[in-house]
Parts: structure tokens; sequence; C-alpha cells
């Protein structure tokens, strides 16, 4: 289940207007809205294609290409845009029934007013400015969510916002129908790892189904030497692997047992049809060792992953994957795990026990073995890593019991000062914005998990469209968050959302 070409994916360009303005009209209406369309389809940052769709004039037509939209198997959402005046009740029906995400581009063809030229005729043709309008208002008064993106098509930013909702279409579209696997239950006793997961596919549009480790290690009894093999001597390529397990070394067969299990795990996730999946050591019976390197791959490959369970986490890390496809830099299953309270540099220490994605690393991972301490089996393999300095943000959904929240916190990963040399893991350190204290009472304030999904190539405007397509709520930390407001926040929320 490798991730989505983003090209394979559709966007249609969708411009309303009436029969009111005669043929001569409709006809440049057309001409523009084509060439919007074909040049949004040539830009580079917008990574979808966008397909031009003749003008709609009537209820019928908006009723039909919304019908069409919906069932088009790669159509992941549709650009609005009234280039003349649209009435819009003849919207009602088709967007009663629209499945897909909608844009509402509030621009027009001409960047500027042409003021010695300007007369009527090239005001009734350039009527964006009420013409959106009244579109806006039938959404309002329908209460759709959309995202509206205002300015003139060929500005870098419009392109830009425009690229941030596609990508998000593109993750809520991967989504729909995906699977995901949990061997074994979750970790005993945790509470933010349970969910309810009918209520998840009803909102998300993914299932969640759990089959026993042994139903694992009946196709890991399957793998053979040979497919070992091969796998070991890439792992001597891509890693700078620890002469304890190299050839000859006295725990090379822990790095085979390691192989094994990576091939299992991605032979059963393919024959299922499955995008991601969740572990716990607490239930590792037939394995030798808790997946640690599999886990870590199988995420760069696209895959989700929850520790302990987490599908909720598994879910939104595979989202974040698809919707960061061909950026720089990478997303990762990620827990805040310890925290440095050192005067004017309060940071956190992100890691976990073996499972964070190399698609962060900074430079070539090591391949190293280590006691665990928990889980009573073998010393398991795994990739240890630092991990690039930059903007990131973490990111969680959780279970509200009346709804899903999505928690997005905005930090600032930096470069560890010192050497870390008995922390056999992959870990991350970042300053959480707008400070320590503030972000992290914000967090609890808020029910964050403490598993998150952790991202280097996408920004809160990503996840802000993507709450939007799943009718969820969003809830920001970032450099302008105080805690009077949060908490106001999080009480308009909870009346709004019963």
């Amino acid at each position: 289940m490798s991730l989505p070409n983003l090209k394979s994916f559709e966007v249609w360009f969708v411009t309303g207007s009436q029969h009111l303005y005669g043929p001569e009209t409709l006809k440049q209406v057309d001409e523009h809205s084509a060439k919007i369309a074909e040049s949004f389809n040539k830009a580079a940052v917008i990574p979808v294609q966008v397909k031009f769709k003749p003008v709609v004039k009537s209820p019928e037509e908006i009723y039909n290409i919304c019908a069409e939209a919906n069932a088009a198997k790669n159509c992941i959402g549709i650009i609005t845009w009234m280039h003349t005046f649209s009435p819009a009740k003849m919207w009602i029906n088709g967007l009663k029934i629209l499945q897909k995400p909608l844009l509402h581009l509030h621009t027009q063809f001409n960047r500027d007013i042409p003021w010695g030229t300007i007369d009527m005729d090239f005001m009734n043709l350039n009527q964006s400015a009420h013409g959106d309008r009244e579109f806006g208002f039938m959404m309002s008064r329908m209460r759709i969510e959309r995202k509206v993106v205002v300015g003139h098509w060929q500005d870098k930013k419009v392109l830009q916002q425009i690229n941030t909702w596609s990508r998000a279409a593109a993750g809520w579209f991967d989504m729909q129908n995906a699977k995901f696997v949990r061997f074994g239950d979750n970790m005993r006793q945790v509470a933010v790892t349970e969910g309810d997961k009918v209520e998840a596919q009803m909102q998300f549009g993914y299932s969640v189904n759990t089959h026993g480790v042994g139903d694992l290690v009946a196709v890991l009894n399957k793998v053979k030497e040979k497919e070992v093999d091969a796998l070991v001597d890439e792992y001597n390529k891509a890693y700078k692997l620890a002469a304890s397990l190299k050839k000859n070394g006295k725990n090379h067969q822990s790095l085979r047992d390691a192989a094994k299990i990576e091939i299992a795990i991605r032979n059963f996730l393919e024959e299922g049809d499955f995008k991601g999946y969740t572990d716990t050591f607490e239930d590792l019976h037939g394995l030798l060792q808790l997946p640690g390197i599999a886990t870590q791959r199988l995420m760069a490959d696209g895959y989700g992953f929850g520790g302990e369970g987490d599908w909720k986490t598994s879910a939104l890390v595979r989202a974040l994957k698809v919707m960061g496809s061909g950026l720089p830099g990478g997303n990762s299953f990620m827990e805040d795990y310890t925290y440095h309270f050192e005067p004017n540099n309060n940071l956190v220490l992100g890691s976990h026990m073996l499972e964070i994605c190399p698609s962060i690393a900074n430079a070539k991972p090591s391949c190293e073995i280590h006691p665990l301490g928990i889980g009573g089996k073998a010393d398991p393999v795994r990739l240890v890593f630092n991990s690039a300095a930059g903007a990131a943000l973490n990111a969680s959904i959780v279970d509200m019991g009346n709804r899903f929240r999505l928690l997005v916190n905005e930090v600032e990963a930096v470069k560890p000062k010192h050497d870390l040399p008995k922390l056999p893991v992959a870990r991350v350190l970042w300053k959480p914005l707008p400070d320590m204290n503030t972000a992290c009472a914000a967090w609890i304030y808020a029910g964050g998990a403490h598993h998150t999904a952790y991202s280097q190539n996408l920004t809160a405007e990503h996840m802000e469209d993507f709450a939007a397509m799943a009718g969820i709520e969003l809830t920001l930390i970032n450099k302008n968050t105080n805690l009077y407001d949060f908490k106001n926040q999080l009480r308009w929320s909870e009346v709004y959302y019963k």
C-alpha cells in the first residue's frame, strides 16, 4: 500500500452563470474558466489535476455536475467560482447531494479594472464581486463547510491555498473506505487510545478491525529464508549497521528475526488491503521481538501506525503522509516523552520505544539492537537517528464522547546541543509554541493524547482544511495562544457541539 500519486487525483473547476446574459457572454465565461483551470492544472505548486468543466447555468446542470462529481472515481473535490451572477437557489439541490469537499474561489478573470475602457458590457461579464456573495450566502444558509479563497487567480498566495486544500482533500479521499488493522487490543487500562470505532467509521469513512497476533504469526511462518536474505542485504546497504548485527555477529539472528517480522507484516497488510496498523508490547504471542525496524520502514513507505493499539493515530499518520506526499520532510508517529525545563530553554524530547519514522531523520540512520525493558521479549532491532530542525507540528485526534477533536500544536524543532549516547531510540527535540507552559497546559485542558502524528511538511492550514472536510472540531495551539482565550474556546465548542 504505497502512497498514491497525487496526480492521479482530480479537482473539478466548476463555474456558475445563468442564461440571462446570452450566448456571447456565456462563451466568454466558458473561455475564461477554461483558461483559469488550465493555468491551475499546469501550476507546479498544485499537486493534483485540475479539470475544467463546462459552465453550469441551470438547476439541472448544477445537480448533474454534483452527482457526476460524487460518482467520479478520482474526483477528490470541486472548486467553484461565480464569474457572473448565478442565482443561488439554482444551487440548492446540487449542494444538498454533493459529497466531495468544496473550495469557493472568489476571484475574477481580469486583475485590474480597465479604467479607460470599462463599460456596462464589461461590468455584466465580470460580476464575481457580487456573484460570489450570492453563492456564499446559500452555502452559509445551508451550513455547508467549505474553504473560501480570495484573490486573483494568478496570485501566488491563491495558488498556495489551493495547494493546501487539495492536499487535505487527497488525505480525506484516501481515508474513505480505508482499512486499518489492530494486532491485538490496545494497551490495557489506557483511556485515550480507546474510542468509538463505529462512530469513527461514520465520521471519517475508515474501518478498524482486530486480528489476533496468531493471524500474523501464521503469515510469519510462511516467510522464506531467501526473502529474509534479501531484506537483510537491503538493511546493510541502507543503514549504518551495528557490528553485532552484521553477518557472523552475535546478534545477526535478531536482525533476521526483525526482517522476517517486517516481511510478514507487509504481506499481511498488502493481502488485506490495509493502509495502517497498530500493535502493543502487551500482546506479542508468537513474535520473538516487538516490531521496531519493521514499523519504522513500513511508515516510511506510507503506512499509518499507532502504538499500543492507537488506531486513531494510525489513521491520522496515514492521512498526513498522503497530504505531504512529494514535499520535503516527513511525517511520523510520535509521543511527548520527557521534558527539559532549563530556564529560557524549555524543550520537549519526542520519541517512542522504537517506532519513529525515518522519513524525519536528518542523516543516515544507524541500525542497532538494545534491551527494551518491557514486553518480556527478545531485544528488538530499531533505527536510531535525530530529526531535522525547523517548523513542525503535532496533531492528535481524540474521542470526546459526543465528537472527535483534532488538536494541533505548532512547534519549532531544534538541533540537539548534546549527544545522547545511551538513548537508543529515534528522537526529536522541539520547542512548543507559544511556550512550554502555555502549550502543555492548553494541550492538557483540551484532552490531547500522549500519542501524536508529527509533521515536518504540513501546516495548521492543512489541518484546518482536513478538519472542515471531516466535520470535526479543530483546536489550535500556536504563537498567538493564551490560556484565557483558549479555555473560552473550549467552552464555546462544548456548547456548539451539544
